[in-house]
């Protein structure tokens, strides 16, 4: 509690010396903003668990030392980020790949017909390896690092869907085997949150058009040349620190993908 006032006050007092000694002028961070970050800070090092309740807007007001509309505002922001969620009556709890509504968050493939549902998946390599150098960029490690790679087939109904490959830096996930990957049986990212402490919040995401491979159509079952997505992502956790590169192509057969925007 003393630590979070403390940097609080810090920044607003740095902020203050900036100007009165005429030097560069410091950027102006809302007191808000400030809450948030400070929150943040607290969801990254683990004070409260993805699933687990935070801390009323009373407390955290006493505990900073602001008013409550301003732990609501940057409450607001961090439920707008998926960060936190509320829920009714209950109060706030951090967000977690575990909740179902977290499942179609990063997977944007819908079903043309029925209700979404998650794929099964069929893991045909899982290995650690050396980053080439174009992952290796892309994940902000030294060319020659060792990455886990895993390759997976999913899908719909029985139906091959989707072939991914991805990339995750070595340091974090040490021990992930095809064994541990075979045997869970939720959501990759809630193995990745629950047993690697690695949540995933954000993600960047190219997608174009390409022609099926002759290797990409014998696991889709399609003929070589059909039309399919192909996206990479890199998803970052807390600090925009990239922790996995994901390149999939999917079959648009009986699937859109979807993205709503606001």
């Amino acid at each position: 509690m003393n630590n979070a006032s403390s940097n609080l006050n810090t920044a607003n007092l740095q902020s203050a010396s900036g100007s009165q000694a005429g030097g560069p002028s410091p950027t102006f961070s809302p007191l808000y903003q400030q809450i948030k970050a400070l929150i943040t800070q607290s969801l990254q090092s683990g004070e409260w668990k993805p699933g687990e309740l935070i801390p009323s807007e009373v407390e955290l007001a006493g505990r900073f030392k602001v008013s409550q509309g301003t732990v609501r505002k940057a409450i607001d922001e961090l439920a707008a980020e998926n960060l936190v969620v509320r829920k009714q009556g209950k109060g706030t709890f951090v967000s977690t790949h575990h909740e179902a509504r977290a499942h179609f968050r990063f997977l944007r493939l819908m079903p043309d017909e029925g209700v979404p549902h998650y794929p099964e998946s069929k893991f045909i390599e899982v290995k650690r390896m050396r980053a080439p150098a174009d992952v290796a960029r892309l994940l902000e490690l030294k060319s020659g690092d060792a990455v886990v790679f895993i390759k997976r087939v999913q899908s719909f109904d029985g139906i091959p869907t989707i072939v991914e490959e991805l990339w995750l830096p070595g340091l974090i996930f040490k021990g992930l085997t095809a064994e541990r990957l075979n045997e869970y049986k939720g959501p990759m990212y809630g193995l990745f949150e629950s047993e690697f402490g690695t949540r995933m919040i954000r993600a960047q995401e190219k997608i174009r058009a390409v022609c099926a491979g002759d290797s990409e159509a014998e696991l889709l079952q399609l003929a070589a040349g059909t039309p399919l997505l192909m996206s990479e992502r890199v998803s970052f956790t807390y600090g925009d620190k990239p922790v996995e590169l994901r390149r999939g192509l999917y079959s648009t057969a009986r699937h859109h993908y979807q993205n709503d925007l606001s």
